[in-house]
């Protein structure tokens, strides 16, 4: 579901690898990895999901921003939908009260 995620926060706003990375700590993925949101980036990005554009820095070397696309968006409905659908499932087996009231 990372992918999920970095779509989410790619298509709330562009951003460089550690920004998406900050940005998702503090959204409440504390224990995600440096590495693992910079694989998934090049991953949605070789897969089509993702544009990518160069900004340079006046403080090191330049930034690579990503920003999601129509296939990007298109992937990041299919998921949300999959995961609101995994959600009550298991939302129903660990509370059946739950799933009764439905």
């Amino acid at each position: 579901m990372l992918d999920a995620a970095v779509l989410a926060v790619v298509a709330d706003a562009d951003g460089y690898g550690y920004d998406v990375v900050r940005r998702l700590r503090s959204s409440g993925l504390d224990d995600v990895a440096d590495a693992s949101v910079y694989g998934t980036l090049r991953r949605l990005y070789a897969a089509g999901a993702l544009t990518s554009y160069v900004v340079p820095s006046d403080e090191g070397p330049h930034r690579k921003y990503y920003g999601i696309n129509a296939q990007g968006r298109a992937m990041l409905d299919v998921q949300r939908k999959e995961w609101g659908s995994f959600a009550r499932t298991v939302t129903s087996l660990l509370d059946p009260t739950e799933g009764a009231a439905r």
